[in-house]
């Protein structure tokens, strides 16, 4: 049942049961009119026929004209199928198309008897002539039968059987069945090709309309050149996927910058949540000195001139302080926050390492240690050398504060590893002295970050040095980090070479 209900919902299906019901519906109209109306239709005719043939008859009797009577009489009765009878005034026979006329009606008074009674069917009656429908019991035939008499007396008698016409109602029966079922058999090839015809289109244009409806418009309806209804659809149906194609691309692009803007402003609500915490907490220290200091300054706790510049110079070496670290700060956020951009450019990364070592030397002869720049030749890179010389600076300057003699050795060592293949450079800064612990070594990339009392970040620094190296290197998504050796700790980042 729910097959049959399913084949219902089929355009095919439907447009050949509808196609077939329409064609039945002609045959039985066919049919009802064949078996009502084809006979009406055929007394009409006959009746007509009759009355015809007398007006010719009593025309030929009328007139002067020399005219063979008799051969025109038997020309109308063979092209009519008719049985004519003629008689004179005197009751005489003068002309009969059917010898066997008057023997079959039996003798004339008989004949006039039968036809003047009240029996048969009365088909048209006036002065002229009297036409009736009559049965002959003896052989069970039905005639129509024209009873006249002529301008001149004379008494035509005109007979044509109408028996057979039921006869040929039966055969134009059964042949309108036979046809019936040859029709819905061609119906059904004629439906199949005009299903396909109309139904594959349509099928078509679902299959695109449910694509488009789950957002795929990669489905076009093929334009054919007939100008019809299904392809006017296609048309359209392909405009509006285009349309929508557009129009969802818009919103998605929309939608896309309002998540930017919302993940910016997100971005930026906590930049400033993080500055204002990391300020307030870092400028606690230096606040509380300058106070300090100022109130006694101003309470006059030392009075000697050379006290008074001491308090100025603590107060003004805070102050320094302070502003670098809220630069620092400032800068950090932008990094982090990807507020910076790189002015990406060719440099030589040896050049730069010799310089921040010449930059550095007086620290390095305070420090009592020497430095090994194991590359001599050039290696270009393609970076922002600015901030570069800022994480190798980090680097070298923490090397520098912790660098301890070990084994009898004290030094630091800068090395460049080329990797060809995948087009790094590997810049590694090792100092001898303490290893970091291993549960410090992913905690001191963080801001303000302190490990133990031998390797703080209190000398001048700012606590933000090893984060401002994580910034940087994140930004450009390059590898960094740590890693404990026997005798030291080694510092490492990877720069792009310049292709």
């Amino acid at each position: 049942m729910k097959r049959f209900k399913d084949a219902l919902k089929s355009v095919r299906v439907r447009l050949f049961l509808t196609l077939s019901f329409v064609i039945l519906l002609i045959i039985l109209f066919l049919i009802v009119v064949n078996n009502f109306v084809f006979g009406q239709f055929y007394l009409y005719s006959k009746t007509k026929a009759l009355k015809s043939v007398y007006d010719v008859v009593n025309y030929y009797y009328n007139t002067s004209q020399d005219i063979d009577l008799e051969i025109q009489l038997e020309k109308i009765a063979i092209n009519n199928n008719f049985d004519i009878l003629i008689k004179n005034n005197q009751n005489v026979n003068i002309y009969s198309s059917n010898k066997d006329f008057f023997s079959t009606l039996g003798q004339m008074n008989e004949l006039t008897s039968r036809f003047n009674s009240e029996t048969g069917e009365v088909i048209e009656n006036n002065k002229k002539f009297t036409i009736k429908k009559i049965t002959d019991n003896k052989n069970g035939i039905t005639y129509i039968l024209l009873s006249a008499t002529l301008d001149n007396g004379y008494l035509l008698y005109i007979r044509i059987p109408i028996t057979s016409i039921q006869e040929s109602v039966k055969i134009s029966n059964n042949f309108l069945y036979l046809m019936a079922g040859f029709a819905i058999l061609i119906a059904a090839v004629i439906v199949s090709y005009v299903s396909r015809k109309f139904g594959d289109p349509i099928a078509e244009l679902n299959d695109i309309a449910k694509k488009m409806a789950n957002l795929d418009f990669s489905h076009k309806y093929k334009i054919t050149n007939v100008d019809d209804e299904i392809n006017h659809l296609g048309i359209s149906i392909n405009r509006m996927s285009d349309k929508l194609e557009r129009t969802i691309k818009q919103l998605r692009n929309t939608n896309i910058e309002l998540e930017k803007d919302i993940e910016e402003k997100s971005k930026i609500d906590e930049m400033r949540k993080s500055f204002i915490s990391d300020v307030s907490h870092e400028l606690k220290t230096p606040i509380a000195l300058i106070q300090g200091y100022s109130e006694g300054l101003l309470e006059n706790v030392n009075s000697d001139a050379e006290s008074r510049k001491f308090y100025a110079e603590v107060i003004l070496d805070e102050t320094n302080k302070m502003d670098r670290l809220v630069k620092q700060l400032l800068e950090l956020m932008k990094l982090e926050y990807g507020k910076r951009e790189f002015q990406d450019k060719k440099f030589n990364i040896v050049e730069l390492e010799k310089e921040l070592v010449r930059k550095s030397q007086v620290m390095l002869d305070e420090k009592q240690a020497q430095v090994k720049l194991e590359t001599s030749e050039e290696i270009n890179v393609f970076a922002d050398d600015f901030y570069i010389e800022q994480v190798i600076s980090n680097y070298l300057t923490n090397a520098i504060k912790h660098v301890k003699e070990k084994e009898g050795e004290k030094y630091i060592q800068i090395e460049n590893v080329v990797d060809i293949e995948r087009s790094k450079v590997k810049v590694k800064v090792f100092n001898t002295g303490d290893k970091i612990e291993e549960e410090n070594i992913a905690r001191i990339w963080n801001r303000f970050y302190k490990a133990d009392e031998s390797r703080n970040r209190e000398n001048g620094g700012t606590g933000i040095g090893l984060s401002f190296v994580k910034a940087i290197m994140s930004n450009y998504g390059n590898d960094y980090g740590i890693i404990n050796k026997e005798n030291g700790v080694e510092f490492y980042l990877e720069l792009d070479l310049e292709i």
